[in-house]
């Protein structure tokens, strides 16, 4: 008797976390007539993961998801440097305008935010603009209870409390799962088995071998519920990984590693990409052209998380310190965090416990690059094409401590344009699937490419799901 024949649980598709992708792609399949079973670690209602604490903006790159495929794809090569696997982007390219109307369709409400190209499907209700976490009954949430009210009324099931411990296959096809539920070890059987577990964030030891030396001064800013299990997973089924060592997060005041009212906002991403980021030595860190998402990886990759600071002058302060949504100037003081004011590089130094003399050396140099247009001579480089620098010129100059905020991790499972998982040589594993943050080769990179955490989820599981009935119809027609 082999172990699919003591199964507890037979479907179709079973899809392994109760997140935005595993929910799209459980209800879709549903949508199509396969019986659909998710099975989610979390035990409550409202369990926790990044999707239901999102702000709920649907975009790709930076652009509307209903933007032509060329402009689609030109942001994604941009913004990852030519790094993102073309299959991948292309996917997203054509699919992601069908993905968001195909929400809307099972009943999730979207909003606009004027006229910002990218802000044009954000779920609603939106979340209110506040620096805290508030996100029960908004738009990410209620999406995903929209998604999992649709999937139990065509017949498919949501377990919770039901943690996903190992893969089973039979004849060389993935062919379903081991799972726990209350101590008690339960074999689930299907023929199409969708990894959606969402990244592995919340492992401190992954995140020590990949992402910083010390995960501990490092912010959980998402859910932090990603374990890493669907990676572990498809790796000990022969699947190929991508490169692991790039996250999506955002600069945040130090104060967020102990005062919950600076996080998820308001973030130092606009100060930071204007003025410099700097060590203790008083010394610049990284490209701050690149924008927050880059920067929060390199705050985490220094030997001392916790010793980066954002310096900035009275301009930036009173113009891209007002630009945000929720912007730090003036929540990062009315919610407590901290923040040197300094009539002198020297007075501003000392508060902050940094080198004067490093500091006073590299404003100097960046001030004299950025009057010489020459700031791609300075080490690190500074660009300009994402990002304009302003001259650090204006009294009071600042200084806010700043740590890395980590929401979720940009590299996993390698997969093709259908979500199939893949093997090194590019085989597909048949019968396994991979959709959200659990997988890499879209996102990530030198550059830490941005695509879209809900974005991506959605497309994917929706992919996944749809080659999985594409294949039952042609086992079931003997083709």
């Amino acid at each position: 008797m082999t172990i699919l024949e003591k199964f507890d649980v037979t479907c179709d598709v079973i899809c392994v976390g109760g997140g935005l992708a595993g929910l799209a792609a459980a209800s879709r399949a549903a949508q199509l007539g396969l019986k659909a079973v998710v099975l989610e670690r979390g035990g409550d209602e409202l369990y926790a993961c990044n999707s239901r604490y999102a702000g709920g903006v649907m975009h790709v790159s930076y652009n509307n998801p209903k933007s032509p495929p060329d402009v689609l794809t030109a942001a994604m090569t941009e913004i990852s440097g030519g790094h993102a696997d073309a299959a991948l982007v292309n996917a997203i390219a054509t699919q992601a305008g069908r993905a968001v109307e195909w929400l809307r369709d099972e009943g999730a409400r979207f909003a606009r935010a004027g006229d910002i190209g990218w802000r044009q499907w954000i779920l609603a209700p939106l979340r209110p603009a506040v620096t805290q976490m508030e996100w029960k009954g908004r738009g990410a949430d209620v999406a995903l209870r929209t998604l999992e009210k649709n999937l139990r009324e065509r017949g498919g099931i949501l377990h919770r409390g039901t943690h996903v411990v190992d893969l089973i296959f039979e004849n060389g096809c993935c062919a379903g799962v081991k799972a726990r539920q209350a101590d008690v070890e339960k074999v689930f059987c299907a023929p199409a088995i969708v990894l959606a577990d969402g990244g592995f964030q919340g492992n401190a030891v992954m995140a020590g071998e990949y992402l910083t030396p010390d995960p501990q001064r490092v912010k959980q800013r998402g859910a932090g519920t990603g374990l890493g299990d669907g990676l572990r997973m498809a790796r000990a089924a022969g699947a190929a990984v991508s490169t692991l060592d790039a996250f999506y997060g955002h600069v945040l005041s130090c104060d967020a590693m102990h005062n919950d009212r600076v996080w998820p906002y308001p973030q130092l991403d606009e100060l930071a990409a204007a003025g410099l980021l700097v060590n203790r030595q008083g010394r610049r860190i990284a490209d701050e052209g690149m924008g927050g998402v880059y920067l929060a990886n390199l705050i985490a990759r220094q030997p001392d998380p916790l010793g980066t600071f954002v310096v900035f002058d009275e301009a930036i302060w009173q113009g891209p310190g007002r630009a945000a949504a929720i912007p730090p100037n003036p929540t990062l003081l009315g919610a407590g965090g901290t923040l040197h004011k300094a009539d002198t590089l020297d007075q501003l130094a000392a508060l902050m416990g940094v080198d004067a003399h490093g500091l006073a050396a590299t404003v100097r140099e960046y001030n004299e690059a950025l009057t010489s247009s020459a700031t791609s001579t300075l080490q690190p480089p500074r660009s300009a094409r994402r990002r304009t620098p302003f001259p650090f010129a204006r009294a009071p100059f600042y200084g806010a401590p700043a740590c890395s905020g980590l929401t979720y991790t940009m590299g996993g499972i390698r997969i093709n344009g259908n979500a199939e998982v893949l093997r090194a040589d590019g085989t597909v594993i048949r019968g396994l699937y991979a959709a959200g943050a659990t997988t890499g080769g879209l996102e990530g990179g030198p550059a830490v490419g941005y695509v879209g955490g809900l974005i991506k989820a959605l497309t994917f599981g929706l992919l996944a799901a749809e080659h999985a009935v594409r294949v039952q119809e042609n086992l079931s027609k003997g083709i």
